[in-house]
């Protein structure tokens, strides 16, 4: 029993090491071809911070423990949101910009919603679903490619002698290295988190459904949860809340919709009650830009968040 605990901390320092090796050497790779930064940032970083909720749920789903691979994403996006989102606006007010407060956050609760619908129609996500969500999937990423854009020049900039410098002095062979290492630790973190989590639940008697909510749930939004408390620190509220709808959308479309694909995930109706409480913060999400103080996510309300996802998970204990 003690083994599989501490296993199920080796996995998830893994995943996320994991994540950060693959971030680190994928964006290093991508600035020697002179990718744009804000290209990277949108895609590679976005989608690295979600690399443990997709190798969790890809492990469970082909282990045949679909209850552990979508519960795993709704509860990480209840983390997200709830928890993350939360405590980051008790650190210091998140301000919404126009494109969150119009786009983003209704785009999310729409995708959010569709998300239900797939996962009742037919009980579950066929691999007919899983191409409707990677396919949404790339349309969000073009959206995002295409506003920063707009708001970005995205001509090329004469680069200094020093820059030029400091970009042929990347080393590829290491950074390719640092990729394969973070596959590498992704693949054993996932093994362990998983396997582990199933030994765990079963000496307590717990569902893999509860596990999935809530351990690792909480485990794999590590990245999120550290990015975005660091970017409230720092002021930075575009991160904080941006870090939050795009790591939901991405759990949504690119892991499940991936996950699925390689094996259709079985859906058990009970999640309905999560995904409720999810579409529900959402909806909530995007009425605190309307209500005062307007326009920013108050300390209220992010403390009202965090006692939310306390009364979620007694909730969860008591179900």
């Amino acid at each position: 029993m003690l083994q599989a605990i501490i296993l199920i901390v080796i996995g998830f320092i893994f995943l996320i090491k994991g994540a950060d090796f693959l971030v680190d050497g994928s964006s290093n790779i991508a600035k020697k071809f002179h990718i744009p930064e804000i290209i990277i940032g949108l895609t590679i970083v976005s989608i690295g911070t979600s690399m443990p909720e997709l190798f969790v749920s890809t492990t469970s789903a082909l282990e045949g423990h679909t209850d552990m691979a979508m519960g795993n994403i709704i509860g990480s996006n209840v983390c997200n949101l709830l928890l993350i989102l939360g405590l980051s606006s008790m650190i210091k007010p998140v301000q919404f910009q126009k494109e969150t407060r119009l786009i983003e956050i209704p785009m999310c609760l729409i995708l959010t919603i569709l998300f239900v619908i797939l996962c009742n129609v037919g009980m579950g996500i066929s691999r007919i679903d899983a191409g409707i969500l990677v396919v949404l999937f790339i349309l969000f990423i073009t959206y995002t490619i295409y506003m920063a854009k707009k708001g970005q020049e995205f001509d090329e900039i004469k680069e200094t002698k020093k820059e030029r410098k400091k970009l042929e002095e990347i080393p590829i062979l290491k950074n390719v290295i640092y990729v394969i290492l973070g596959i590498v630790l992704l693949k054993f973190g996932g093994d362990f988190t998983v396997d582990n989590a199933i030994i765990v639940a079963k000496h307590f008697g717990l569902s893999e459904k509860f596990i999935s909510l809530t351990i690792l749930a909480i485990g794999t939004s590590l990245p999120e949860l550290v990015t975005s408390v660091t970017a409230a620190i720092k002021g930075n509220s575009d991160i904080a809340i941006g870090n939050i709808i795009g790591s939901n959308i991405f759990n949504m479309l690119l892991i499940i919709g991936v996950s699925a694909f390689i094996h259709p995930i079985a859906y058990n109706v009970s999640y309905n009650i999560d995904l409720s409480i999810l579409v529900g913060s959402l909806i909530v999400l995007a009425l605190f830009p309307i209500i005062p103080p307007k326009n920013e996510m108050s300390r209220a309300n992010g403390a009202i968040y965090f006692v939310a996802y306390i009364g979620y998970i007694i909730l969860l204990f008591n179900i």
